[in-house]
């Protein structure tokens, strides 16, 4: 890095090289202050350099706040020097590597390079990004969010043609708009997936329309069957949860009336005997 009378200019690209040697020396001696120094410098240098930085993962050192900051900072240099893939894969590692600990910056970082792969037309790698920020979302509560994560991921599906998949998605979308106590979203949801080729008539139509009959009706036998069917147990785990513990508004299970239970035990006799006597009760008006 130094400069005198022969040599104008510092050496970045070799001082970088010789950093991240030292970097690598001092995470093998488990002297990690002097490790994440290191990386910090040869980052430095290759900027300086107009290069593309290293980063280098501080998940050992505990300090993945910073780690997630570096690796954001390397992901914006890979977009300005032209390379959006490697800044994706660099997001999503970021990701990774803090998903655990703040879900929050997890899903950011999920959703960031969905939107880079989606605007380099990698539509797969884009799906997959949102879809872990959509599970991330329903696991942490935040259902408003989660709910234009799945629409997201729906019109994506729907664009490349994976119908099937489009089916799984309003499963999971009714699920949401269910436990965000929005039955009328959660029946446009259906009603507008009969556009999708296939939805009508498939199995996954006829479970949501029984599943909403069922929440409609307070009937919570109803519903607890729908959402305990395969079809539904085994969706990715964070949805299937969903399904489990849905309940329905108004306490749920309908109850019988005593009379209706007593009338069953007696038998048909019974019936006609019990409804003999309501009439002749008011046999002579109300009055």
């Amino acid at each position: 890095l130094k400069t005198g009378f022969l040599k104008w200019k510092p050496d970045y690209d070799s001082a970088a090289t010789e950093y991240g040697k030292a970097a690598v020396a001092f995470k093998n001696a488990k002297q990690f202050d002097q490790a994440r120094e290191a990386c910090l410098r040869e980052a430095e240098a290759h900027e300086n350099n107009k290069a593309v930085p290293v980063t280098v993962a501080l998940q050992e050192m505990q300090r993945l706040p910073e780690a997630v900051q570096l690796i954001e900072k390397a992901s914006m240099m890979y977009l300005e020097n032209g390379t959006p893939d490697t800044a994706a894969i660099a997001l999503e590692r970021a990701g990774k590597l803090i998903e655990n600990v703040c879900p929050e910056k997890a899903v950011q970082l999920y959703q960031q390079a969905a939107s880079v792969f989606e605007n380099e037309e990698r539509l797969r790698q884009a799906l997959e990004m949102l879809g872990k920020a959509s599970r991330l979302l329903v696991r942490g509560r935040r259902l408003d969010e989660a709910a234009l994560s799945l629409q997201k991921e729906k019109s994506i599906y729907k664009e490349i043609e994976n119908y099937p998949t489009c089916y799984k998605k309003t499963i999971a979308q009714v699920l949401v708009h269910l436990h965000r106590n929005d039955y009328v979203a959660a029946e446009r949801c259906v009603r507008e997936s009969y556009s999708i080729p296939g939805f009508n008539g498939s199995e996954d139509c006829a479970a949501l329309e029984q599943l909403l009959e069922g929440y409609d009706q307070q009937d919570q036998d109803q519903v607890s069957e729908v959402c305990n069917s395969p079809l539904f147990k085994y969706m990715d785990n964070d949805y299937a949860k969903l399904g489990l513990t849905l309940v329905v508004p108004g306490g749920g299970i309908k109850k019988k009336s005593p009379n209706a239970a007593q009338d069953k035990a007696r038998g048909p006799a019974a019936v006609g005997s019990h409804a003999d006597e309501e009439e002749d009760e008011y046999s002579g008006g109300l009055c």
